[in-house]
């Protein structure tokens, strides 16, 4: 048998609970996952880059699934099937919160079929606790002085305070 690769792609800007809790998921479907973080410098993410691998990757560490071994994280800026393709992805995971997601997510599937139709697209329902959750509200709560705790990781809630600390004008 041979081992299935999938591949999780989003900006993580920042990676929300919401994220990990696909990851945990999604690793029921594929032996090995690989968490594309795009570039996409258009969105004007609040962390750099390489900023945003390396808290997945340190997120990734803490999984209480012990599902680390079978978990890459890479950074992107191709389409999304030629990233697939160069890691041997056969798998698109992505994750859906509310239906609204989802007419987003058919069109890009569909895309993503007709450039690739050896690469299938799976969608995994957020869990009840999570569906809310989206790191454009995190980080909107986050710069507002707001609570993130519930939201993310204790890890990540430390990296948005520090990265709003620093933004805020000194003496205040």
């Amino acid at each position: 048998m041979s081992r299935r690769t999938g591949i999780y792609p989003g900006t993580f800007d920042p990676i929300t609970n919401g994220h990990t809790d696909i990851i945990r998921r999604a690793l029921h479907v594929v032996d090995h996952l690989v968490i594309g973080v795009a570039r996409n410098d258009g969105k004007g993410p609040l962390f750099s880059t390489d900023e945003r691998v390396e808290t997945v990757r340190d997120e990734v560490l803490h999984l209480d699934n012990g599902g680390a071994e079978r978990i890459e994280v890479r950074a992107f800026e191709s389409l999304l099937v030629h990233f697939a393709e160069s890691v041997g992805a056969s798998v698109i995971v992505r994750g859906l919160r509310a239906v609204s997601d989802f007419e987003y997510e058919f069109q890009m599937a569909g895309m993503n079929g007709r450039l690739d139709p050896n690469i299938e697209t799976v969608f995994l329902m957020a869990s009840d606790r999570y569906q809310f959750i989206s790191s454009r509200f995190v980080k909107e709560i986050g710069a507002l002085g707001g609570d993130v705790a519930h939201f993310v990781s204790p890890r990540v809630a430390a990296r948005l305070l520090n990265r709003f600390a620093d933004a805020r004008p000194k003496g205040r």
